[in-house]
């Protein structure tokens, strides 16, 4: 293994992984939307692309780092490309749910109405209930801090995962 003569910074390392790691997201999004896929189990490739984009920065920062990454570094790479591609999908998701197609918010409230009737146990009122709430969530700042969220807490939770399996810690005497 051949090391970089300059390393590299974990945070360049995770916002440039970041960026592709959301550009790639962001494309299966609109994928998904444009093909009113949005509710498909296809949506949680998103999640494959997102530990792929962490396993190749990871390595990628050990490489140009003579072969060690401690667990904390892998983690912060892992953390931060998560709140990069979550920045990403949020603002796209805002977006394309309200300027580019607006009707996809109907679409979804009505799949997840459908849903609840099928599945029984609830009134009519408790529905109307949920579906009002869920609304709030679906529209502005609200579903932008959600997505943000999400995509750190799973981001941060994967992150955990894939350094424990990559990182390879200096030794401690020498």
């Amino acid at each position: 293994m051949e090391a970089n003569s300059t390393p590299v910074s974990a945070t360049s390392v995770g916002l440039r992984y970041g960026l592709l790691t959301g550009l790639i997201s962001v494309i299966i999004s609109f994928g998904l939307f444009a093909l009113s896929m949005e509710q498909s189990p296809l949506r949680y490739v998103s999640f494959l692309v997102l530990i792929g984009g962490m396993v190749m920065a990871m390595r990628h920062f050990k490489e140009n780092n003579y072969g060690f990454m401690s667990f904390g570094q892998g983690v912060g790479i892992g953390t931060l490309i998560s709140a990069v591609v979550g920045a990403l999908s949020a603002i796209f998701t805002y977006f394309y749910m309200n300027i580019i197609d607006p009707d996809v918010v109907g679409r979804m409230t009505e799949k997840m109405r459908a849903d609840m009737e099928a599945r029984g146990g609830m009134s009519d009122e408790q529905i109307d209930q949920a579906m009002a709430l869920s609304g709030k969530f679906m529209n502005g700042p609200i579903m932008i801090a959600v997505v943000l969220f999400t995509s750190i807490f799973f981001g941060l939770l994967i992150a955990l995962v894939v350094s424990a399996f990559i990182k390879h810690s200096k030794p401690e005497f020498e």
